[in-house]
Formats: structure tokens, C-alpha cells, sequence
């Protein structure tokens, strides 16, 4: 039900945060609505204004409407961030809330939408957080008519328009976000489906378990192949486990920062973090795999020179050829890079 019509039969509602952008009609829709205050900042000589959570908190509602999940909160104008952490503070204090957030900005697919669009997406949020949600409905538009809104200003600032069309809003790339947003919306329906069956003790349900592990190793492209490997447990339904294998490297000690950056990659992307020591890297895998009945592996591509390779052995042609043995599928991914990527301050919540 939208927010107007649970307003309409009697449900104590109240705006925490909505970001109109000046567009007149959307102010029209908050008359009738009671708004919490917004907190003011001073932050580096700059004004900002902030959602007061600790006032809706006080205010206690049933539902709180809350904007732009995905925001990144001026330093010290809260406890938290980032505002989902607010959204989930009152969650967990019995608050229901309604939010929004662009498909961009889910942490699985933003280094998709970065390679489609060439824009950095900044501010993200953990796959987990979204899906905790008890509904989700996608607010559709067709690239054509969203293009149309915005010539028209309803988007954007008309002076802003045609920089927007030619770069991030190209027809292209509104597209491909459409296509991302219709799958993530349609895994979401089968998991709905699942959970239907399962609560009916239907048993095909079990058939389509799937276990996913991805191995890294800290390299460069490490987070791109998790990410990856996440979207194919999401797809499949499965678990995501995250594996690295240290083979007593003194090396590791100096790789722990960008460990502990996967650490909580791992987490962002709902999946479980395992660090295993081993002298046989592959084995231990290969014993993990088995130990949690894993049904497919995802590995990124090596990088290793032809000399290392014949010298330390083929670490991703063995493990192809062992896990086959046991009936375990392998993907293998092609790391890419780090590279340079515009702002993404033409893409905020619309």
C-alpha cells in the first residue's frame, strides 16, 4: 500500500526524510503528511540538513518515510554513516519504514553499473539491507519517457539537462540499469516463491539448493570477481562462502589491509567470510568445498607469468580438473583492474 493510502486509513505515518529536488508536484504529495524537522549542520562552512533520527526515535510512529537509502550522512550529524544504518536503528526500534534506493547504488552490481556507465558509484548499500526488506516494488520507467521527464525539467534543473542526457542518462545505459532492476526485482520474486514452498514442506525446494564459493587472494580485481560470484548466488539462491587460503606466506601480514577490506566486502554482499591455512592452497579448498557441500567454485583469472605457472604449477587448472572429479562446477573470471571512472554526482536519487 503507498504511503498516501495508509495515511488515508488512519496509520500514524510521518515523513523523516523526503529530498524533493524543488519539483513542485513531489512537494504537492507531502501536503496532509506530518514531517519531522530536519537537523541543520555546519560542516567545512557549509549548511546542510540532515533526517533527525533521534526526533523519530522521540516521535515514535508506526511508519516513517525515509529517502535516498544509499546517502552518505555529513560528518557528525549522527551516530551512523550512512543512513540505512539510521533506517535499520529504527527498525530494530520498531519502526516500519518506507525508503527508496537506485539499482546502482546495490553494492552487488555497482562495479557492473560502473563498467556500464564509466561513473564511480560512491555510496552503496549492503545487498543484505535491501533484502531484509518485507516488500519490494520497482518504480518502472522506460529510458524514453524517463528522457522525456527530464527534458521537460522534471528531473533536473533544465540548465542541468542536457550535460545528464549525454553522459549518465544516455539511452544505452538507461537500459541496461532497467535490466539489472528487472532481474534483481525478479530473484526477489522467487525467493518469495521459495519461501512459499518451503513453508508448505514442498520438496522441490531442495532441489534447487545451490552453496557458492568464491576463492580470492587479496590481488587486484579480488573484489570484482566477489562481486560477480555474489550475483550468481543471488540468481541461483544459493549460499555465498568466501574463501582465502594462506600457505603461511610472510606476505600475508602485509596483505591484511586489503583483506580486511574483503572481510567486509564479504559481509556487504551477504555472504561468509573463511580464512584457512593450508600448505596445498588448492586442497584445502577442494577439502572446504566438500566439507560444505559446495556446488560451484568461482575463481578469477591468473595473472601469473608463464614462468611462475610452470614453476609453482597451474593452481586454476588443477583445481578445475579435481573439483570436475567431484562433481563441482567452476567459474572462472576475468579480473579487471582498477581504472578510472567520472563523479558520480549526476546520478543521485531521482
Amino acid at each position: 500500500m503507498s504511503a498516501e493510502g495508509r495515511l488515508q486509513r488512519g496509520t500514524d505515518i510521518v515523513v523523516g526524510f523526503v529530498e524533493c529536488h524543488g519539483r513542485q508536484h513531489t512537494e504537492e504529495q507531502l501536503e496532509g503528511f506530518e514531517v519531522i524537522p530536519r537537523k541543520v549542520v555546519s560542516y567545512r562552512g557549509t549548511r546542510f540538513e540532515e533526517m533527525d533520527t533521534d526526533a523519530i526515535l522521540a516521535r515514535r510512529p508506526a511508519v516513517a518515510l525515509v529517502d535516498e537509502l544509499a546517502h552518505t550522512n555529513v560528518p557528525g550529524s549522527g551516530r551512523h554513516e550512512k543512513r540505512w544504518q539510521d533506517v535499520m536503528e529504527l527498525l530494530d526500534a520498531g519502526i516500519a519504514v518506507i525508503t527508496t534506493v537506485n539499482i546502482q547504488h546495490l553494492e552487488s552490481l555497482a562495479d557492473a553499473v560502473e563498467r556500464i556507465t564509466g561513473v564511480a558509484v560512491r555510496e552503496r548499500v549492503p545487498d543484505w539491507v535491501v533484502r531484509r526488506a518485507d516488500q519490494i516494488e520497482l518504480v518502472d520507467s522506460s529510458p524514453e519517457q524517463l528522457r522525456r521527464r527530464m527534458i521537460h525539467g522534471n528531473v533536473y534543473p533544465k540548465e542541468k539537462v542536457p550535460e545528464a542526457l549525454t553522459n549518465f542518462f544516455r539511452m544505452e545505459n538507461l537500459t541496461a540499469l532497467r535490466e539489472l532492476a528487472l532481474r534483481f526485482l525478479a530473484d526477489e520474486t522467487e525467493e518469495e516463491l521459495l519461501a512459499y514452498l518451503q513453508r508448505h514442506a514442498i520438496s522441490q525446494l531442495w532441489e534447487t539448493a545451490e552453496r557458492i564459493m568464491v576463492g580470492v587472494t587479496g590481488a587486484p580485481g579480488s573484489d570484482g570477481v566477489m562481486r560477480r560470484a555474489a550475483r550468481i548466488a543471488s540468481r541461483v539462491k544459493g549460499e555465498l562462502d568466501v574463501v582465502y587460503v594462506s600457505t603461511g606466506d610472510a606476505a600475508v601480514d602485509q596483505r591484511r589491509h586489503e583483506l580486511d577490506a574483503l572481510r567486509q566486502l564479504a559481509s556487504d554482499l551477504g555472504g561468509h567470510w573463511h580464512e584457512l591455512k593450508a600448505d596445498d592452497a588448492v586442497q584445502a579448498m577442494l577439502d572446504f568445498a566438500r566439507q560444505q557441500q559446495t556446488t560451484q567454485i568461482v575463481l578469477g583469472s591468473s595473472r601469473r607469468s608463464r614462468w611462475e605457472e610452470l614453476r609453482q604449477g597451474n593452481f586454476l587448472r588443477r583445481i578445475v580438473r579435481e573439483a570436475s572429479d567431484a562433481d563441482v562446477d567452476v567459474h572462472i573470471i576475468a579480473r579487471r583492474a582498477p581504472h578510472q571512472l567520472a563523479s558520480d554526482d549526476a546520478t543521485e536519487e531521482s
